[in-house]
């Protein structure tokens, strides 16, 4: 594997999505390109293979493509975080903020019955409101978040504050403009 991969030149930028002055980074051009989707997986691996996590939790819809492979390939369990709506039973449902919007995730009460050390990954972090929401959810249960990595960061948007006190890791970042 290459150390080193050239991520933005297959990260589509798409203007005005979804909605008016929204520049949306487009990673399915990650999973359209095996060696860049191989890179970013193999490199979450490398950078927390040894965190002390006992599970990987991905968030709904995008960030299941990350922490599948990652969870498969450390041979952990999968947690699944998703949009409100999607899960039945006894769950914890979260409300939250987006750059351009409100939602909800819930998460199966029954997947952290037993306190975890949880991998949190997702495609993208913006403003931070969905994975604060998801890392909340995860320690009101009684688990313990070791790490948030996201494959894209936009660090002008000052996620890192807002996600305190978790420390945030990314494999690539772009700073507005």
């Amino acid at each position: 594997m290459s150390d080193n991969y050239d991520l933005d030149a297959v990260i589509r930028k798409v203007p005005d999505f979804p909605k008016p002055g929204i520049l949306f980074y487009d990673i399915t051009g990650i999973l359209v390109q095996p060696e860049a989707f191989r890179y970013c997986v193999r490199r979450i691996v490398e950078m927390y293979k040894d965190s002390g996590m006992n599970a990987v939790a991905g968030i709904d819809a995008r960030g299941f493509v990350f922490a599948a492979p990652v969870a498969h390939e450390l041979g952990l369990p999968l947690i699944l975080i998703r949009k409100r709506g999607k899960l039945p039973g006894e769950k914890f449902v979260k409300r939250f903020t987006l750059e351009y919007g409100e939602d909800e995730i819930e998460l199966h009460k029954a997947d952290v019955a037993e306190a975890r050390k949880v991998l949190l990954l997702d495609d993208l972090v913006a403003t931070g409101g969905t994975l604060r929401a998801a890392a909340d959810m995860i320690v009101e249960s009684g688990s313990e978040i070791v790490g948030v990595c996201c494959v894209v960061g936009l660090p002008f948007l000052n996620y890192d504050e807002f996600l305190k006190p978790f420390t945030v890791r990314t494999l690539i970042e772009y700073h507005g403009e």
